[in-house]
């Protein structure tokens, strides 16, 4: 019976890591809220830097949804805006001095353009709901790959509940922003930050490809 327990669980979780995908286009009506409590359990439920912290009472990290058409998407949206223009002219500015940059970042150039023609910036106000997940500094600065714990776990359950999850990166650069931090009342720079949008997607996407495992995968000895 325990086997039998075991092999279904595993099966959905099969299905529900193989069925994770990014959406970029959602519908307009908003899940419950009852179903963004439950993916945001899921992301503290997350591994995080323990050690990194020390001994700190007050709480590592925090949630913050904004709902499209609030005050605070209204608000936070140039904002954001505002750092892609600065990443996209500061990048410019380097690959001018580095010939070979232009080479990596072309595609990455490509995206910061399209965002600035569009004037939005896709998961903010595009989706029902955006989430900011804030991890508070330690040493070493190991935040980042906390919040990637964090988003991943909230990306399966978003998954399991059929919601559509899409990453916005670009909140990563708000950490140190104080009209950013103002929005969600922490104090800038002492906590790094990473975003997510969350809505039911506007149509199924086919599954992912990936190669098999033995063709990526080396046993050593």
């Amino acid at each position: 019976m325990c086997t039998e327990l075991m092999e279904q669980k595993n099966a959905f979780l099969d299905q529900i890591l193989a069925g994770r995908r990014s959406y970029r286009m959602f519908r307009p009506e908003f899940p419950p809220e009852d179903a963004i409590r439950r993916i945001i359990h899921a992301g503290l439920l997350a591994p995080f830097a323990a050690a990194a912290l020390g001994n700190s009472t007050d709480y590592f990290r925090r949630f913050f949804v904004m709902k499209k058409g609030s005050r605070t998407i209204a608000a936070a949206s140039p904002l954001v805006m505002e750092q892609v223009k600065v990443m996209a002219q500061a990048l410019e500015t380097e690959m001018e001095k580095n010939p070979a940059l232009r080479t990596i970042a072309v595609s990455f150039v490509q995206r910061l353009t399209a965002i600035r023609k569009m004037g939005m910036i896709p998961g903010i106000g595009t989706a029902p709901y955006y989430l900011v997940v804030a991890e508070r500094k330690g040493f070493p600065p190991v935040e980042q790959q906390s919040l990637a714990h964090c988003m991943e776990n909230m990306w399966l359950k978003a998954t399991a509940l059929n919601l559509g999850f899409q990453m916005v990166s670009v909140t990563a650069q708000m950490s140190s922003d104080p009209a950013f931090c103002k929005i969600l009342g922490i104090p800038a720079g002492e906590w790094e930050l990473m975003g997510c949008a969350i809505g039911y997607p506007q149509e199924e996407l086919g599954p992912s490809i990936r190669p098999p495992v033995d063709d990526v995968t080396r046993w050593l000895e």
